[in-house]
């Protein structure tokens, strides 16, 4: 990188004042509107930077013309800065809503995003965004059950002519296969030969993709897959409700991906054009970042050199990103974990591999953010970008029209625009790398250093909750971080021997005065397998406003981090199957009594259903001790 020149704070003015030039849109180009259908290919005026003075010289038919190509991934990753997704857009179409005949618009904006413009993605590029993620539900578009593999025309046309809208405004671009209506679940079919097709399927996708763009210069690239690619290949593909179904076990869940991921290099580089150099994004598994740094998961071997990226996504504590959570970040314990977490990923980097957080943010609605989150939310943002720059991973926001706003092309916070801006590769590179990294390394610390405490007593029992709409939450976690949403009033005992103890959640307090049945729910032990390993969590009543309740299965206990006890009391992204039990998922450290058949126990305890739309209280009364 360039030395930093004294024009730096006047660059960075600028920048920010571009994000805000477009007070609104405009038309721009949509499918409806340009006659071109993708065939504007990036011309050969535009330019990348790619290191110091350097230019790289970009054209869609042709390739790059500088040295752009020669990069290795670790290297391009510096010059893509950070990104943002064109979230539940061209992902969103249904096929069992809309078929496979559909206007193409309808596709695009099932999920009620608008109609996306060039003006909307120039947008994106002025506000700091240099690369763009455009998550895609092929499926909608291919008559598979046929036999037919050919993806509709129309479709692949709209989206040639969003990948050209990102590529003119001087992006790099990711695409993928993202969520595509639970197709993916084939894979985890007890029947062979469904296995098979949805194989052949997968090939049969990525041979087209990859020959119809093979000559877009290497600012493209093809992601493998999403959070699909791990647990839910088990997903009942026959059933978008995401019931399992599938019958691999978690070795063969690796196995499987690994292969997934195998076939998707193979298939690209066989392609040709600059295929056989292009940068690929290898999806990890169920893109979870402890889940992808297990040693069962495998990068592909891949005949170009140093071109390959790792895909992981980013929304802990979950509680408090995810929409409507609740309403607070910034506890040192908060920032500890963040930071912690982001570090594992330099198990790839140092081996040459880039690394992309596909998705990542706090997803609060605006409203809500002006009440009270936004302060946590800038805390947030900056760190994690803080610790993307330190690292060299390339962070793409996950939004949905929230952030940025498509109907002013800009992000709608001011300093949430600064903080972004001031990532993007523009400003960066301005710079002297050594000098800017080491800010960054201080800058994390000190913010870890400053950030208040959030003591926990060692044993501490909690509920772990999440209701079904994710609009009431109270420390969903195992660290029990101070994620809970506001009048949320909690029992939880000391719990550091054996003993009968009662835990509970009192949602009467909060602005609803109840929470809406359950998404997630779960008993937790703070340190329960440092104080009393082997020990077992015996349920005995649970009453849900005031009334028993009766359980719906027979529980077991775990730990997922060899740290805090738990068990689950609705977890339903654990397989299951009702008439035959776990798919072979019981977890390794999973136990129970003697007696106790783990086989026959569950990870769903409650059931959504029977709880009722309106939980004023819950109660969990249980015995702790070994194992009878």
């Amino acid at each position: 990188m360039r030395n930093r020149k004294l024009r730096f704070v006047a660059l960075l003015l600028v920048a920010v004042m571009a994000a805000f030039t477009f007070s609104a849109c405009g038309k721009g180009t949509s499918s409806s509107d340009s006659g071109t259908k993708g065939t504007d290919k990036a011309d050969a005026s535009d330019t990348t930077t790619a290191a110091g003075d350097d230019k790289t010289t970009a054209d869609g038919n042709n390739g790059t013309t500088g040295n752009l190509a020669d990069m290795t991934a670790l290297e391009v990753s510096k010059i893509m800065g950070n990104g943002i997704n064109l979230g539940n857009t061209m992902e969103s179409g249904d096929r069992k809503k809309l078929g496979t005949e559909a206007a193409i618009k309808l596709y695009e904006t099932n999920w009620g995003q608008p109609e996306t413009t060039e003006d909307m993605v120039k947008g994106m590029k002025a506000a700091g965004f240099d690369t763009l993620r455009i998550p895609i539900a092929w499926t909608c578009a291919i008559n598979y059950e046929d036999g037919d593999y050919t993806i509709r025309k129309e479709f692949m046309d709209r989206i040639d002519e969003i990948v050209n809208y990102a590529l003119n405004a001087d992006m790099f671009v990711v695409i993928n296969d993202h969520w595509d209506n639970q197709w993916w679940g084939r894979f985890g079919d007890e029947d062979e030969s469904v296995r098979e097709g949805a194989m052949t399927l997968y090939k049969e996708m990525w041979r087209q993709i990859a020959e119809h763009f093979a000559d877009y210069d290497e600012r493209l690239i093809y992601e493998s897959a999403n959070e699909e690619l791990g647990n839910r290949l088990n997903d009942n593909w026959q059933n978008t409700s995401g019931n399992q179904s599938g019958v691999l076990t978690k070795d063969e869940c690796y196995e499987t991906v690994n292969k997934i991921n195998q076939t998707f290099v193979d298939v690209v580089r066989a392609a040709g054009g600059n295929n056989d150099h292009r940068f690929l994004l290898i999806a990890g598994y169920d893109t979870n970042i402890d889940s992808t740094c297990d040693d069962r998961y495998k990068m592909p071997t891949d005949s170009a050199t140093s071109k390959l990226l790792v895909s992981v996504h980013y929304y802990d504590p979950s509680g408090y990103c995810l929409d409507n959570g609740s309403g607070s970040w910034g506890m040192k314990t908060h920032y500890q974990d963040m930071n912690t977490t982001l570090k594992k990923l330099t198990k790839f980097t140092e081996a040459g591999y880039g690394v992309i957080i596909g998705e990542w943010g706090v997803l609060h609605k605006a409203d809500e953010i002006a009440e009270g989150l936004r302060e946590g939310t800038l805390l947030y943002m900056e760190n994690f970008l803080d610790n993307c720059d330190l690292y060299g991973y390339v962070p793409l926001l996950w939004d949905t029209n929230g952030a940025y706003g498509k109907d002013i092309c800009a992000m709608r916070d001011n300093d949430m625009a600064k903080i972004f801006t001031a990532h993007s590769y523009a400003v960066i590179s301005e710079y002297d790398e050594t000098e800017y990294l080491t800010k960054v390394g201080k800058d994390i610390a000190a913010a870890e250093e400053a950030a208040p405490d959030y003591v926990v007593e060692d044993g501490t029992a909690w509920i772990m909750y999440n209701s079904s709409d994710w609009g009431t939450v109270y420390a969903v976690g195992d660290k029990h971080p101070a994620d809970m949403t506001e009048g949320v009033v909690a029992e939880e005992p000391i719990v550091t021997e054996a003993g009968t103890y009662t835990v509970s959640l009192d949602f009467t307090g909060t602005k609803a005065g109840f929470a809406n049945s359950t998404a997630f729910s779960a008993i937790g032990i703070y340190k329960g397998e440092e104080l009393n390993p082997g020990y077992v969590i015996n349920i005995t009543e649970i009453l849900v406003n005031g009334q028993p309740y009766e359980l719906n299965g027979t529980p077991y206990t775990t730990s997922d981090d060899q740290f805090t006890t738990r068990v689950n009391l609705y977890n339903g992204w654990i397989p299951y199957d009702e008439s035959t039990g776990y798919i072979g998922s019981v977890p390794d450290e999973a136990r129970a009594d003697s007696g106790v058949n783990l086989e026959e126990c569950s990870a769903i305890i409650l059931d959504p259903a029977t709880l009722g739309e309106k939980v004023e209280t819950i109660s969990v009364t249980f015995e702790y001790g070994p194992a009878k």
